[in-house]
């Protein structure tokens, strides 16, 4: 199965129910905007599920906002590239007896 596949299946399984319940707790809320009584219990766990929802959607436009969304890659590569400087610093140090970071010069004994 392509991972396309599978991606589109898993949020199949998990958003439908989901927007089922969603839907559900919403025509009691209407309910209740009508006056019935009885959706009365329905006002509480709607009104979270639009504040949260609106919560992440501020989340979501502030993040889109700062640039976060603009290279994903980046701090992946940034913690291999520190991995693979420290790994050689590692490296280095047992074979010469201190810790040096490549990339970096080692001061002498008189400050030069």
């Amino acid at each position: 199965m392509s991972k396309n596949r599978l991606t589109l299946l898993l949020a199949v399984l998990i958003l439908v129910p989901s927007m089922w319940g969603f839907g559900m707790k919403f025509l009691e809320f209407l309910a209740l905007a009508r006056g019935d009584v009885d959706g009365a219990f329905a006002l509480t766990p709607v009104t979270n599920y639009l504040l949260a929802s609106l919560g992440f959607l501020c989340l979501f436009g502030w993040a889109a906002a700062n640039g976060m969304f603009h290279d994903i890659e980046r701090p992946k590569r940034t913690m291999l590239e520190n991995e693979m400087r420290l790994d050689k610093a590692s490296h280095y140090s047992t074979h010469h007896g201190f810790y040096r970071i490549p990339g970096t010069r080692v001061r002498s004994k008189n400050g030069r």
